[in-house]
């Protein structure tokens, strides 16, 4: 039986908690001198007062992970990106070779949008000729080798995330 949000039970280690959220694997408890703690629904605990599960063992965090990763492979709707933080604020300067020309700044956030837009459009695309019912496999396949290439050229621009996992990684990244 899968306790419901609400049961009280007795840990052998945290002592006294109440359950509060229940997944599939883990209960989240609150315990009374120790906190909130997640333990596994097999663990060892004595069931003080049992609340019948009214729901499926299924979180909202389980949920609103599952349509995350849903709606990043199916629309082009982009995740939040950070810039790295020595970056925050600052701007980009483009000097032209010709003196009798202006320069121009770029506020670094504004570009680093830009960047993050393109690395969104290439995933996209990606994914567009991945399922493809009209190309042929060996299309596909010189396509993702073009797109390969273009994550490689785009590598220099790396420096400006704040986490390693949303770099661009061209064939030597992968």
């Amino acid at each position: 039986m899968i306790l419901g949000i609400g049961s009280r039970i007795k840990h052998p280690e945290f002592g006294l908690g109440v359950v509060t959220n229940v997944t599939s694997k883990m209960y989240w408890v609150t315990f009374i001198e120790n906190g909130l703690e997640t333990i596994e629904v097999g663990a060892d605990f004595e069931v003080i007062e049992a609340v019948e599960d009214e729901v499926d063992s299924v979180s909202f965090y389980e949920v609103e992970t599952i349509f995350k990763k849903l709606l990043k492979k199916y629309s082009d709707i982009s995740e939040i990106v950070p810039i790295a933080d020595k970056w925050k604020g600052g701007t980009l300067s483009l000097i032209p070779g010709d003196d009798n020309l202006k320069s121009k700044e770029i506020p670094i956030d504004s570009f680093f949008h830009k960047i993050v837009m393109v690395r969104d459009r290439i995933r996209v695309m990606e994914q567009k000729i991945n399922s493809s019912k009209t190309l042929e496999d060996q299309d596909k396949i010189d396509l993702q080798q073009y797109i390969t290439r273009i994550y490689g050229s785009l590598t220099t621009f790396n420096v400006l995330f704040k986490n390693s996992d949303h770099n661009f990684k061209g064939a030597g990244g992968k």
